[in-house]
C-alpha cells in the first residue's frame, strides 16, 4: 500500500513538474500586447476564460483525442484541422507544426488563434469555451491584472 502511494506521489510530481502553467495576468498582459483584446469581439477576459476551461493555463498542455487527433497548448488547438503533427492527416490551417503551439512565447498560438477565430464560428469552435464562458459574466478575469 506504502509503495503505490509512494509511487502514485512521484507519477504527480513528476506530472506537475513538466507542466508549464502561465500566471493568469502574465497571459492578459501577453494577449494585450498582441492586440487580442477586441478581436473579432473578444475581449481579454474571453481568452483567459479559454485559457482556463481548455488548459488551466497550461502552455505544455497536450491532450489525445478519441478520433486520433491531438490538441496542443494552452488553447487546445486541434491537430486535424489547425496544426500538424505527423501522426494524423491534417488540414494545417495554421501552417505550422503542432509543437510551435507548445513553446512559452505563445506567438505561434496567438497568431493560430486569430486564424481560429477570424473564421466562420469564431470562439464557438471551441465546445469548453461555449459551455463555460459564452454569454456568462468574464469581468473577474481581469481582478487584479496591470496591462500597462
Amino acid at each position: 500500500m506504502r509503495r503505490t502511494l509512494l509511487l502514485s506521489l512521484v507519477i504527480c510530481l513528476v506530472n506537475i513538474h513538466q507542466a508549464e502553467i502561465i500566471d493568469r495576468c502574465a497571459l492578459a498582459k501577453l494577449l494585450h500586447q498582441e492586440d487580442m483584446d477586441g478581436f473579432e469581439g473578444y475581449s481579454l477576459s474571453d481568452w483567459l476564460c479559454l485559457a482556463f476551461v481548455e488548459s488551466n493555463f497550461n502552455i505544455s498542455k497536450v491532450n489525445e483525442n478519441a478520433d486520433g487527433s491531438f490538441d496542443y497548448g494552452i488553447f487546445q488547438i486541434n491537430s486535424h484541422y489547425w496544426c500538424t503533427d505527423h501522426q494524423s492527416h491534417s488540414e494545417n490551417i495554421c501552417h505550422l507544426e503542432c509543437q510551435e503551439l507548445l513553446s512559452p512565447n505563445l506567438l505561434s498560438t496567438i497568431r493560430c488563434a486569430k486564424t481560429i477565430v477570424s473564421g466562420t464560428g469564431g470562439m464557438k469552435n471551441w465546445a469548453a469555451w461555449r459551455m463555460h464562458c459564452s454569454d456568462q459574466p468574464l469581468s473577474y478575469w481581469m481582478t487584479g491584472c496591470h496591462l500597462g
